[in-house]
């Protein structure tokens, strides 16, 4: 692990190749290319971690900007982790919830494991029993 001293938190999504590479280096899932430059256009907010110029960690909020909202994307570079960047990105993700997001807005994410210890941290828990989440993938 490499001990980050510095990093600018930029309000905006990294490049669809950065993004890639990103969610690659992170353990997540393969995504087109033309497929990511649009989702990035369509995020309602994003956070980058930069330092120097490399992208080290990212975050989104997608949704329709009124009743529902789903925190995405969520990575941080393997050997950045442990720094405490993911909890960087959270924090500025709610900071931005709570200050556009109206009442009774309904706020959802998918949580890979262990990082839903770090959203039980922010105020989310699982929706079991009541509900379950469900998804279809192309």
């Amino acid at each position: 692990m490499r001990i980050v001293l510095s990093f600018q938190t930029l309000y905006n999504a990294p490049t669809p190749e950065e993004y890639i590479k990103l969610r690659i280096k992170a353990g997540l899932s393969l995504k087109d290319p033309e497929a990511s430059k649009i989702a990035l256009q369509n995020s309602i907010f994003a956070v980058t971690l930069r330092s120097e110029d490399t992208v080290i960690g990212m975050g989104r909020i997608i949704g329709d900007g009124g009743c529902f909202y789903q925190i995405v994307d969520i990575a941080v570079d393997p050997e950045y982790q442990g720094n405490g960047l993911g909890k960087t990105i959270m924090s500025e993700l709610i900071n931005y919830l709570d200050e556009h997001a109206p009442a009774h807005s309904y706020v959802s994410l998918i949580a890979d494991l262990p990082a839903d210890q770090l959203y039980k941290k922010f105020g989310f828990d699982y929706t079991q029993p009541r509900s379950v989440g469900m998804y279809k993938k192309y």
